[in-house]
This record gives structure tokens, C-alpha cells and sequence, in this order.
């Protein structure tokens, strides 16, 4: 069975934020092996940083995945899905970079954060136009 484009779309940017929420995972994994921690951050600022940048994207990622797959159910072409998909992934990206390397403000953080706000804004807004019949 094949699946509609729109469908194909978010899965694409679906398992895309997944792997990217993994390798989040990972990430803290390691520092808590490496720092022996097996709770809380131990006042460990790598293992620190390595939780909120898990922790933001978790934050994040769920509801804008839930809208995508509404837009996708919604009939909602993969030209409006794709870009969401994009600017929301490289927001995450962007900050988790950014959270990871420092724990004080730098533009990575600042970049992610207005490229997920501005994913969040144009998904509300797409939301809206194909729920109104």
C-alpha cells in the first residue's frame, strides 16, 4: 500500500526528528558513562548541557510532529509539509549545537530558537487555513 505524498512527507521529517531525538540520547548517555553520573547531572556542566539539549528537543519536536501528521491527514500537499519539516529540523539542530557547546547564550541557540518558533508559527497557521472549510 502506498502511502499519499502528504503522508510520505511527514514521515520523512517524522523519522528525521526521531534519529535526531536518538542521537540526543546518545549524547547524554555518553557524558554519564563518561563522568559515572547515572542521576541528575552530578553538577557536571557537559552532562548538563547534554540533558537540556535532550530535554529542550523533547520539549519541542512532539507537537510540532503531531501538527505535521494533522497536516498530512488534512490533505495538506508535501510543499507545505516539506519546508515546515525543514526549518523545524534545522532549528532543533541548530540548538542542540548551540546548548551543547555552551551553556551561555550564542547564536546557534538563538538562530534555533527563531527557526522552531518560526516553524511553530507557519504550522499554527497551516493548521488553521485547512481546518477552515
Amino acid at each position: 500500500m502506498e502511502l499519499p505524498a502528504s503522508a510520505q512527507a511527514a514521515a520523512l521529517w517524522a523519522g528525521l526528528h526521531v534519529i535526531l531525538l536518538l542521537v540526543l540520547s546518545v549524547l547524554v548517555t555518553r557524558q554519564r558513562r563518561r563522568h559515572k553520573v547515572g542521576l541528575g547531572d552530578g553538577g557536571i556542566p557537559q552532562l548538563s548541557q547534554a540533558i537540556r539539549a535532550f530535554g529542550n528537543a523533547t520539549e519541542y519536536i512532539p507537537t510540532a510532529l503531531i501538527g505535521l501528521g494533522i497536516l498530512a491527514f488534512a490533505g495538506a500537499p508535501p510543499m507545505v509539509i516539506h519546508p515546515l519539516g525543514l526549518v523545524l529540523f534545522a532549528g532543533r539542530v541548530l540548538h542542540a549545537v548551540g546548548v551543547s557547546r555552551s551553556g551561555g547564550v550564542s547564536w546557534w541557540r538563538t538562530y534555533g530558537v527563531l527557526a522552531t518558533w518560526t516553524a511553530y508559527v507557519a504550522l499554527a497557521a497551516a493548521l488553521l487555513f485547512f481546518a477552515i472549510p
